[in-house]
């Protein structure tokens, strides 16, 4: 692992110590550490070092967002957010882009991806936000819904319709027609920054426009989900690792009947769901990033994968986690309460459950119909 991730985990750790609780419970990570991970390039690791970044590998920088995710799932988010922006203009943008931007998200700015819409959730095709030229310039309207870490934000990358196809399009929410409203109260990564936003023909240059535009919405969007559901299911490992320490923690310690619960036979086989629940999801998570690191061709269906194994698993281990430590679980703002909801939130956001389900059964019916199915 590079030595600047090595590195972040001490500066997160010393950084949320306690305090996700409280975090979650006032619905706001501080900018200034949020920022401070910005600058040392941990919100985005697998940026370059060529423009300023860690450079870390895709299998480096999942275990630095499981080991956030397990201290604090609303950081954690923010991190996939300025990711996948990070990883949309490196993917799409041109040299020049990359050169602007990139340096920018690795030094302290914050980044969101402006992406779901009110008609347009797990089926982005009906995403209705249109860019425009005019000029020297693009003209971009439309509303999104849901946009993680967009409270916290310095640029968001819109995704919209844009001539004859589509666009990602660089917006500084400074912007004259910029308008964020914060989601009240959601159900989990209760700190994430999520917030709807209002684009009322804000004019940015046209240099913006990742890539010149013109492919397909599918192709756009699947650059950006691939990083955000990889980075997810990472975090879902955190969220299972959270769950496992606490809940052997406790059960070792709880005594009922003269004896710790964890020999209690009911008890004990929940732990041990817990325990297969935290190894499968990390190894689906270790092979999907082998897999990118590798630039394999299923790198993208190994991340859907290794996405959905994690949030199912993490749902449930989560659940039983909450049962095992009862009354000391049911505090709304402990540990394995906020576990519990950060990982419903995990099943749908990046591709739900049902979504990731049908493109793997696609991918299972192509996979047998081709010649080499037998392998």
């Amino acid at each position: 692992m590079p030595d600047g991730v090595d590195a972040g985990r001490e500066f997160v750790r010393a950084a949320v110590a306690d305090q996700a609780d409280a975090w979650d419970a006032a619905g706001a990570v501080p900018v200034d550490v949020l920022r401070d991970l910005g600058k040392r390039g941990l919100l985005c690791a697998q940026v370059p070092t060529v423009h300023g970044g860690l450079g870390a590998s895709s299998r480096a920088n999942g275990e630095f967002t499981a080991y956030v995710g397990e201290l604090c799932g609303s950081t954690r988010s923010v991190m996939t957010s300025q990711g996948m922006a990070a990883w949309a203009i490196q993917r799409l943008g041109d040299v020049e882009q990359r050169a602007a931007f990139l340096p920018e998200l690795v030094g302290g700015r914050l980044a969101a991806v402006a992406m779901t819409e009110r008609d347009a959730g797990s089926d982005l095709s009906g995403i209705a936000t249109e860019i425009t030229e005019d000029g020297d310039a693009v003209v971009v309207t439309g509303a999104k819904r849901w946009v993680t870490a967009a409270q916290y934000a310095d640029l968001l990358v819109v995704f919209g319709r844009y001539a004859d196809g589509a666009a990602a399009v660089v917006v500084p929410t400074d912007a004259r027609g910029v308008r964020i409203e914060p989601v009240p109260t959601p159900l989990g990564c209760r700190a994430g920054g999520h917030a709807n936003v209002e684009l009322a023909a804000v004019r940015v240059p046209v240099g913006n426009v990742l890539g010149g535009g013109g492919p397909s919405i599918a192709l756009l969007v699947t650059a950006a989900l691939a990083y955000g559901r990889m980075s997810v299911a990472w975090g879902c490992v955190g969220i299972l690792r959270a769950c496992l320490r606490a809940s052997t923690t406790h059960a070792a310690r709880r005594e009922q009947g003269g004896r710790p619960i964890a020999g209690h036979q009911l008890v004990a086989r929940q732990l041990a769901e817990l325990y297969v629940a935290e190894r499968a999801a990390s190894l689906a998570c270790e092979h999907a990033s082998d897999r990118w690191d590798a630039r394999s061709p299923d790198m993208v269906m190994a991340g859907v994968l290794a996405k959905y194994t994690s949030a199912r698993h993490a749902a449930t281990a989560s659940a039983a986690a909450v049962q095992i430590l009862a009354s000391w679980g049911a505090a709304d703002n402990g540990l394995v309460a906020r576990a519990f909801r950060d990982a419903k939130l995990m099943e749908i956001i990046e591709g739900t459950n049902e979504t990731c389900q049908l493109l793997l059964a696609e991918h299972a019916l192509s996979a047998a119909a081709s010649p080499d199915s037998e392998r």
